[in-house]
């Protein structure tokens, strides 16, 4: 065992140690490597060194360097080296954390990371909450919530709203929720990307009218698309007024909350009646680190809570994992965030997500700058993006895909696009906690260089200005 976990060790170390040098992304045309991996089970074991070869040297390769410091694609996490750590005590040790009464200490500090989540959103003591495996799984719950609260078994005459920006998941969440598609509306959003909440407010009543139940809002702090922050206190003045259960998505972006001079970008997150944080996201933990929050910790209990013969007497002192979440056999994901957070400390983590804001918005104002670059999105965090002037629709779009295409090429930074209203958007998210300066220039210089050349390319301008 020793012997293994050194050669695990020393090769996962070697590869971080890499990761600046590691291309932004590998080669992803992997279609006959797939089919090759397709094989019976083995009837007899092999050694651990060519199982490591295979997959450090072959298959892990084949990958976007997700945990790369030119990652500026999706919603960067980068993946700290405790939170490894911690999964690595919590497989071998094993324990069983799915109810109190199996590891009441270890639940505990679970229990205890939550309420440190709690008290950075400015979460009144009554939350209670439970880590996910992502912002999905956490939107699910949200939405059973509030439709147990304000419906009960009368589902089909409920509606919920959310943003025409929103995340997949809402819409998908709702349907595993027993909300049909065609009671989801999707109200569109201002200049900024951000619902409107007259649209709102229209909609409702719409609704109302038609003889429906509205019961629940869904805004987003930080969209995946272009990373706008939806007028949170607006939306839960009407919440309040019209007896809806306000949920934030704050997947990407509730973890700014963290930092108390930003807090003001986040106004009204911590009045919404639950909350959806992505620590694989803005706490740069491992994928697979989800957490949500609910204001009146007794709604999550009512959904969750149940007994059965084989099972301890439910209790109400200490937080119980079963009793708040959909799960009784899971893993152990609050030990990243507790080891992960004793060992760093909070001023850290403030100190990291406020120069990520600073990169993003240097960057975005030197974006801005670059000739036939247009900004269509500044960063509220720290995500923007932009897209190419042309003469037309199709021109712009196929200007933007060949400057993303271009400067991913170059094997140092990585971006990715979006689909907003039928025009292609590049974008350039800064959250990993290994992206620092010298990264967010580069990404800069590369853009500039790569639109000059484009541009020429395509007819669009005479060479660079």
């Amino acid at each position: 065992m020793q012997a293994m976990g050194e050669a695990v060790v020393s090769r996962a170390v070697a590869h971080l140690a890499s990761l600046a040098a590691q291309p932004s992304h590998g080669d992803l045309d992997a279609a006959a490597r797939c089919r090759a991996l397709s094989e019976p089970v083995p009837e007899h074991g092999t050694t651990l060194e060519p199982l490591l070869d295979l997959l450090f040297d072959d298959l892990i390769p084949r990958s976007f360097t997700t945990a790369g410091p030119g990652y500026l694609a999706y919603i960067p996490g980068g993946g700290v080296y405790p939170a490894a750590l911690a999964d690595f005590i919590a497989d071998t040790t094993n324990r069983f954390t799915g109810i109190r009464a199996a590891a009441p200490a270890l639940v505990q500090l679970e229990a205890t990371a939550l309420d440190w989540l709690r008290d950075w959103m400015q979460f009144p003591a009554t939350t209670r909450g439970l880590f996910t495996t992502g912002g999905s799984m956490a939107t699910f719950n949200a939405i059973l919530c509030a439709r147990e609260r304000h419906l009960g078994v009368d589902i089909r005459r409920g509606t919920m709203y959310t943003s025409s920006q929103a995340h997949h998941c809402v819409e998908k969440s709702a349907k595993l929720a027993g909300v049909a598609h065609d009671r989801v509306r999707l109200i569109p959003v201002d200049a900024q990307h951000r619902m409107r909440v007259d649209a709102l407010v229209d909609a409702v009543a719409a609704d109302r009218a038609a003889g429906l139940t509205p019961f629940m809002v869904v805004s987003s702090a930080g969209t995946t698309n272009t990373g706008a922050v939806d007028p949170l206190d607006a939306i839960a003045d009407v919440a309040a007024r019209e007896g809806l259960w306000h949920h934030v998505d704050g997947a990407y972006g509730a973890c700014f909350h963290l930092v108390p001079d930003l807090r003001p970008l986040l106004a009204g997150l911590p009045r919404a009646d639950s909350l959806t944080l992505d620590p694989h996201k803005g706490m740069f933990l491992p994928y697979g680190t989800g957490a949500l929050l609910v204001r009146d910790g007794e709604a999550l209990r009512a959904v969750h809570a149940s007994t059965a013969g084989y099972l301890p007497e439910n209790q109400s002192e200490f937080y119980d994992p079963a009793q708040y979440g959909p799960d009784l056999s899971r893993g152990f994901p609050g030990l990243r965030v507790w080891l992960t957070l004793k060992m760093f400390g909070a001023a850290r983590y403030r100190a990291a997500l406020a120069e990520k804001r600073a990169l993003a918005v240097w960057a975005a104002d030197q974006v801005a700058a670059i000739p036939g670059i247009v900004l269509d999105a500044a960063p509220q965090l720290s995500l923007f993006a932009f897209h190419v002037q042309a003469q037309d629709l199709a021109t712009e779009n196929a200007a933007t895909h060949a400057v993303i295409d271009a400067v991913t090429a170059r094997g140092k930074v990585m971006l990715t696009g979006c689909m907003v209203d039928g025009r292609a958007l590049a974008r350039v998210c800064v959250l990993s906690f290994r992206t620092r300066r010298a990264e967010v220039e580069l990404a800069v210089t590369q853009l500039r260089e790569e639109t000059a050349r484009i541009r020429v390319a395509m007819g669009l301008s005479e060479g660079p200005s």
